[in-house]
């Protein structure tokens, strides 16, 4: 319509707070120039308009005949639909391109969503995009969609469902299954158990009636182990006679067969001595015919036939002692001895006696063969290594680990000597013949010379590079010999101090050494187990015997100086012939190795000891 001529419409706008009671109006002329460049027109006012009659309306008057005009006031809160809660979520369609989109996103076609958003941007830039005639996606599609993969989801539920049940079917047949078993099974074990029980009752009467039996035969089984266990000791008693007679028998044999051999040699001597006579007699009596005199050495020989003088007026028998024969020979009786290892022997010179050195720093004295102990020394603070007898079996010397020897009087009971010089383990000790001196080898390379009248060190001997492990004393000499574990064999002179001769051939350190009995031979053993005998006056090795591959510890000549025990590190005494080197015996019974080995000088018997902490007897 158009407006009269000065009209000025008017906006009322509320203030920041949004409220509409009270406010205060402004006045906005919509005449004065605006930014915009259109062109408003006057209109003319019809004087019957409703608005310009009511024009002493209050504002709510006002406001509602804006709303029933369909316009509405800048400031004016909007009220909701009357179909619509308070706090609902309003959805409103998908428009047609936003779904494209979607479409496009959701089957992974990029570049058609490229092309296809660049054509629309293009329509809509030139002004080519119809969006008034363009539908909008109906929500039943995006519902049936949804519905889609909500159907999909249920279905993928369902068949998981159905495979667990299908799985907990099977577990359910299987145990069923197994349940039935073991019924069967627990049945089965019942009726067993039951029939168990029926033959456990009749076996217990069955017992009962034998029961009496059974205690009559326990008797006379208790009978029969006590007669038996009567005839075991006369059997023993009976075997030891036996032997006794036997060794008699051996020895009255034995005496005999010397005692034809003697006679045999008397008469072959007398026989010799009578044709000799005769001829000296023929010779005198040819003398005497020619008018000479006898020759004085005749006339002395035929004064004593039977005996042969030694140059300085000795008398020795021209009798040879016999060889040991040890091929005879069986573990006779064993003696356990100490509570450690046995490691060295030693024979009393006038008695049945031996002497037993131990790990655990004692030595005994026993009786042979009986096996009774007779005195026992405990005063060392480590092992015993060494012991030997004094030449008139008054004293005995022992060797030890704390570096000390200790001379023992068997009349006072009491260590009376003790000899601390060495600076190391002390490995063995021997008295000389004359009783006064004793020599001693050690771990510290040295052999020392201890005079007993004065109890003092009278020389120290040193040569060997390494540990000193055996000195022995030349029978009827001021030398003695020892051995090294710089693997050679030395002898010094006592008056010297100085080394007379080194033996070369060991290739493994010499354990011990000892002398033949007339002192011209030494044996000696390493720890390669070779054994080799040396000729000392030629200074020369005689023969080399391989015992190994245990190492040998000890080794010992029998009276005769024919036979060769060593004590192997393999719990066996090998016996070998001195001349040709040939095996005679092998002894075995100790359980552990043989650390000492020793003949008895009437070569009855043989003594071992070792590392099972026992000595045997072997005859």
């Amino acid at each position: 319509r158009p407006r009269p001529e000065g009209f000025r419409p008017t906006v009322t706008m509320g203030n920041e707070e949004g409220d509409s009671s009270g406010d205060e109006l402004v006045e906005v002329d919509a005449l004065e120039e605006s930014d915009d460049d259109f062109a408003y027109e006057e209109i003319d006012i019809d004087e019957d308009d409703p608005l310009l009659l009511a024009e002493e309306d209050d504002f709510d008057s006002a406001l509602r005949s804006l709303a029933g005009l369909g316009g509405s006031l800048v400031g004016a809160k909007d009220t909701a639909p009357p179909d619509v809660a308070p706090g609902e979520v309003v959805k409103k369609p998908e428009v047609m391109d936003d779904f494209v989109r979607n479409f496009l996103v959701k089957m992974g076609m990029t570049s058609t969503l490229e092309k296809f958003e660049a054509e629309w941007y293009e329509l809509e830039a030139t002004g080519r995009l119809n969006m008034e005639g363009m539908p909008q996606v109906p929500d039943v599609y995006n519902t049936n969609q949804e519905l889609n993969g909500t159907v999909m989801s249920l279905k993928r539920e369902l068949q998981n469902a159905k495979q667990v049940a299908h799985k907990a079917q099977s577990t359910w047949d299987k145990f069923r299954k197994e349940r039935d078993f073991h019924r069967l099974h627990h049945k089965r074990i019942g009726q067993e158990k039951n029939k168990l029980l029926d033959d456990i009752k009749k076996l217990r009467k069955h017992y009962a009636q034998y029961e009496p039996t059974i205690k009559e035969l326990k008797r006379k089984y208790e009978l029969a182990m006590k007669e038996k266990m009567l005839v075991r000791i006369d059997r023993d008693r009976m075997a030891d006679k036996l032997e006794q007679f036997e060794i008699e028998q051996e020895k009255k044999e034995k005496e005999a067969k010397k005692a034809e051999r003697a006679r045999q040699k008397a008469a072959e001597k007398a026989e010799s001595a009578r044709k000799k006579k005769e001829e000296e007699a023929a010779a005198i009596q040819a003398a005497a015919k020619a008018g000479g005199a006898a020759p004085k050495a005749a006339q002395q020989a035929a004064a004593s036939p039977g005996v042969q003088m030694a140059p300085k007026g000795r008398v020795f028998e021209e009798e040879k002692p016999e060889p040991c024969p040890v091929e005879n020979f069986n573990l006779n009786k064993t003696f356990k001895g100490h509570q450690m290892s046995v490691s060295n022997l030693a024979l009393h010179p006038r008695k049945a006696i031996i002497a037993t050195a131990s790990d655990d720093a004692t030595w005994k004295m026993w009786d042979i063969p009986s096996g009774d102990l007779i005195m026992s020394g405990d005063g060392h603070r480590d092992w015993v290594a060494g012991v030997d007898f004094h030449p008139a079996g008054t004293h005995l010397a022992s060797a030890s680990g704390d570096c000390t020897v200790k001379v023992w009087d068997f009349a006072q009971k009491r260590c009376t000597i003790t000899f601390a010089e060495h600076t190391q383990a002390v490995w063995n000790a021997a008295f000389h013949e004359s009783g006064d001196y004793i020599a001693s080898c050690s771990l510290d390379h040295s052999v020392r010379l201890w005079d007993l009248t004065s109890a003092k060190c009278r020389l120290a001997f040193r040569g060997h590079v390494d540990s000193v492990n055996e000195v022995c004393w030349q029978p009827t000499t001021n030398n003695f010999a020892t051995s090294s574990s710089d693997k050679t064999v030395s002898l010094w002179d006592m008056r010297s101090g100085l080394c007379a001769q080194t033996l070369y051939g060991h290739l493994n350190s010499v354990n011990h050494l000892c002398f033949s009995t007339d002192g011209d031979v030494i044996v000696s053993c390493d720890a390669d187990g070779m054994v080799k005998l040396w000729d000392v006056r030629m200074v020369a090795e005689i023969l080399s015997v391989d015992c190994g591959p245990h190492p040998a510890n000890k080794v010992a000549f029998d009276r005769a100086s024919e036979t060769v025990a060593v004590a192997s590190d393999d719990g066996t005494v090998k016996c070998f012939n001195a001349a040709d080197g040939d095996m005679v015996a092998e002894l075995r019974g100790h359980e552990d190795a043989v650390q000492g080995v020793l003949f008895d000088p009437y070569g009855k018997y043989v003594i071992s000891c070792g590392s099972d902490a026992t000595f045997r007897l072997w005859a």
